[in-house]
């Protein structure tokens, strides 16, 4: 039966009406656009009706041509298996006789269920779309309706019917049970729902060989290139994966809703590897990949067709022209020795980036430079905007910044150190931050600052600044200021807490005669058996809760009394440092130098200038009155 009218008239007089055509096709679409064409209508006017489906099939090897065999609805249920779809000389077909007549869109009792049938790029997977606005009203024949509708929408997109769709009909019948308990529905938002699935082929893969080690980011059209970093290196940590063989694996075959059979490729075999690893790589394989992994920290090398891993390397300089920067990291176990000794030449050149284990530097490190590691050394001098950073660092004359744990400096020219030990052989100007100074000779213009002691073994220059400051290190001065505020914070809850702690004290005074008296009353009625008072209960049991409050209140504040004496211990044990610490110079005092003591709590710095000539060698701070301080000098021994 037909679910559109194909006699009524157009309203429309300047639409050509298409006399009711029957044809038999295996393309409808195909159909549908030629009689469009010779009517000069657009092929969305016309509609059809299914009348017949025929369903084919055969075996087809190729070696002789063979007849279709027409198969029956039941025989099409039980042809779908794997057996024989995934056969390839297995085919099939479908031939629709179908009636293709103009459409009546006023007689259309489902033109407002906007529904469209689309499938994945294999055609294995096939989707109806129901779009976000449908409406659907419920009569008796809307379940045969919906799968007639669905189905035509299937033989438009040259999907096959009855076949690979056995979940169509739970999906239909979804439908027309929520539509007859609504009577009319309205879809507020787009859904969409597997209507048919075949069998989806597998890929085939293609052999590839991926160098993992080579750690190429990404980089899009913002993000500037940084062409002095050319990877001259490449460092790896054991363990980590820095060749990969895919294997090559031919794919599976599968079947579309079309009937189309999808044959896999053969995969193309072209990087199989033809290298060799040394006893520092190891090779592990299965089904899949081959990979080969690290099994020790630092750089990889391709020589004489075989992949190795090195740990140290040699160089004449670090420059953009010959090796880039080096980011092998300090973790890496990567030791560079740079050659370069000619002090007029830069063993690291202008803008280079260095990051490694251990680097010995025999000249100089040029301007602009960053050298990074865990131990260095720098036979040169470094340029006055060069950073050099390291836990244990040996620099011979330095001009620019050096940071470390352990730093050792031959010559400071008006260079910076910051360091927990810092030793100067002598110092000519410079800024010098640390726990502990040791200055050989000391020149003129040195600002030396440290935590806990400053040592001067000679001094032949004015213009010094010696200092001690508790809180040098960035993480004791965040100690000192979350303590601070954890202080201020205590002391306004102290406060606000005795408030409350009055206010309740007298609230319980006041309210305690009524209070005996209550509960008085309410034993009174206990033992006379008589039914107690809400009103008095409640009140009662308000006192009470009143009573509690003000017992908890007191408690936490004597906590947090207790937990103030403890932050206000911790700030005092700063100050105690500063009492501690030392500047010593073993020789006479010459010129006008400077030495200060910053104390904590008040923050105050207080100053110092020995007499010059004088001999006093050690100074330090003493405490001369309840918070009143000076600068004295002191026995050796002190």
């Amino acid at each position: 039966m037909a679910l559109f009218g194909s006699s009524s008239k157009s309203k429309t007089p300047s639409l050509q009406k298409v006399r009711p055509t029957v044809v038999r096709t295996q393309n409808v679409a195909k159909e549908i656009q030629n009689i469009a064409r010779s009517y000069e209508i657009k092929p969305e006017t016309l509609d059809f009706n299914i009348l017949e489906v025929q369903t084919y099939t055969r075996m087809n090897d190729g070696s002789k041509e063979t007849e279709w065999e027409d198969i029956t609805r039941d025989e099409l249920t039980q042809l779908d298996d794997a057996t024989a779809l995934l056969n390839e000389h297995f085919q099939i077909k479908q031939i629709y006789e179908v009636e293709i007549f103009s459409k009546n869109v006023e007689a259309d009792i489902y033109k407002d269920f906007k529904i469209a049938v689309g499938a994945n790029a294999t055609k294995c997977k096939v989707y109806l779309s129901i779009t976000a606005g449908s409406k659907l009203s419920y009569n008796p024949g809307l379940e045969s309706d919906l799968h007639t509708l669905i189905n035509k929408k299937k033989i438009r997109a040259g999907i096959l019917i009855y076949i690979f769709d056995d979940m169509l009909h739970g999906v239909v019948s979804k439908i027309a049970a929520h539509v007859r308990v609504e009577e009319k529905v309205v879809y507020q938002k787009s859904e969409t729902v597997l209507i048919a699935e075949a069998y989806e082929p597998t890929a085939t893969i293609n052999d590839a060989l991926i160098l993992h080690y080579e750690k190429k980011e990404d980089v899009d059209e913002l993000t500037k290139v940084d062409y002095a970093s050319r990877g001259f290196i490449q460092s790896v940590q054991a363990g980590e994966v820095l060749i990969e063989y895919i294997k090559p694996k031919k794919g599976k075959a599968g079947r579309n809703c079309r009937g189309e059979f999808m044959a896999p490729t053969e995969p193309i075999v072209k990087n199989e590897p033809k290298f060799q690893i040394d006893d520092t790589i190891k090779k592990i394989e299965n089904d899949v990949h081959i990979e080969y992994i690290a099994k020790e920290n630092g750089y990889i090398v391709f020589e004489k067709n075989t992949y190795l891993i090195k740990t140290d390397v040699d160089v004449g300089e670090i420059s953009f022209k010959t090796t880039g920067s080096i980011a092998a990291g300090v973790d890496s176990e990567v030791s560079i020795n740079v050659k370069e000794a000619d002090l007029i030449k830069d063993a690291v050149g202008t803008g280079m980036k260095v990051e490694v284990t251990e680097i010995e530097i025999d000249g100089n490190v040029g301007s602009n430079a960053s050298v990074v590691a865990r131990k260095a050394s720098i036979g040169g001098q470094t340029h006055k905007s060069a950073v050099v950073k390291a836990d244990e660092l040996d620099i011979n004359v330095h001009k620019g910044k050096a940071v470390g744990k352990k730093v050792k400096i031959t010559r400071l020219e008006h260079g910076e150190v910051q360091a927990e030990k810092a030793k100067v052989s002598q110092a000519v100007g410079g800024i010098i931050n640390a726990f502990e100074i040791e200055i050989g000779v000391c020149a003129s213009y040195v600002k030396a600052t440290a935590s806990r002691r400053i040592e001067i073994k000679k001094l032949q220059g004015s213009e010094n600044i010696f200092t001690i400051d508790p809180l040098l290190k960035k993480d004791a001065k965040e100690g000192l200021d979350e303590n601070q505020e954890n202080i201020d914070e205590l002391k306004a809850d102290l406060k606000e807490k005795k408030r409350k702690i009055e206010e309740y004290t007298l609230k319980v005074k006041e309210g305690l005669p009524a209070f005996k008296d209550i509960k008085k009353r309410l034993v009174h009625y206990k033992k006379q058996g008589v039914k107690l008072p809400p009103s008095f209960v409640k009140r009662y049991k308000q006192f009470q809760e009143m009573q509690d409050y003000l017992i908890e209140l007191k408690r936490q504040f004597e906590a947090k009394k207790d937990q103030l004496k403890l932050l206000s211990t911790r700030t005092a044990s700063f100050q105690d440092d500063i009492l501690d610490a030392r500047i010593i110079n073993h020789d006479r005092w010459v010129g006008f130098n400077e030495l200060r003591f910053k104390l904590v709590d008040p923050p105050v710095e207080l100053s110092f200038k020995p007499e010059e000539g004088s001999s006093d060698k050690v100074f330090g701070l003493v405490e001369v009155g309840e918070g009143e301080y000076e600068i004295q000098a002191l026995k050796e021994n002190d």
